[in-house]
């Protein structure tokens, strides 16, 4: 009697432990859910930053591109429009990436709706194809900032201002391009500053006896790239 007690009191004793054990497995595969969707999301997050996503998922011709941020200094490689390019640390891309580890979203700062709108544009093919080069007001649009020269000279890029920017180029004497009174009003930082293709001295289209620097392209080199029809 006393054993068949007992037996009876295991047996109940099992019984008792099954939905503990159930309890610690849901548990257990909600956590390893959880860390799979936290370790996912970190993943997506950092591969949105980079050239990779903004080709696969919405800039189709984004490819040269690409390839331009994947240059190194010291290699030859090619611009965004397919032209040799020496040393690819002319390149600012080049420069910012291994000088900053910018990455796209470091320049190209869209807000969230910016990015849904785009995104719909994409699914519907609604969209600019190919991506022509954009001037510095163009690129702007993104920062929603009244002054062009917001998207280079803010608090986590080049904090400084534009007497800042004059005094560092005061080498160049009365020629110094960003002087406010010597810098033409109709031309804007990215006339001269490029950063998928080498920049260009755009000074050279009028004054003929100006230094183009090193690994920059004069006004007359920079037409003829443009001129041949070069496109992403």
């Amino acid at each position: 009697m006393s054993e068949e007690k007992d037996i009876k009191t295991g047996e109940a004793g099992a019984t008792a432990k099954k939905p503990s054990e159930k309890k610690r497995k849901r548990a257990i595969t909600l956590g390893v859910v959880a860390a799979v969707i936290i370790v996912a999301g970190a993943g997506f997050w950092v591969w949105h930053e980079q050239p990779s996503f903004c080709n696969a998922i919405c800039h189709a011709p984004q490819d040269p591109i690409n390839e331009t941020y994947d240059g190194v200094s010291g290699e030859a490689g090619f611009d965004k429009w397919g032209n040799p390019v020496e040393d690819m640390g002319d390149l600012l891309v080049v420069q910012h990436k291994e000088a900053a580890d910018a990455t796209c979203l470091s320049c190209h700062v869209p807000t969230i709706g910016q990015q849904v709108t785009e995104g719909m544009l994409w699914a519907s093919g609604n969209y600019q194809y190919p991506l022509d080069e954009r001037s510095l007001t163009d690129l702007n649009h993104y920062l929603q900032a009244e002054d062009e020269s917001a998207f280079c000279m803010n608090d986590s890029c080049h904090n400084m201002t534009r007497d800042d920017l004059a005094r560092a180029t005061s080498s160049y004497g009365k020629r110094n391009p960003h002087v406010t009174e010597v810098k033409h009003t109709e031309m804007e930082c990215s006339d001269c500053h490029k950063s998928h293709r080498q920049s260009v001295n755009a000074c050279s289209r009028c004054h003929d006896d100006v230094k183009v620097p090193d690994g920059w392209l004069s006004a007359e080199e920079a037409a003829e790239i443009t001129s041949a029809g070069f496109r992403y």
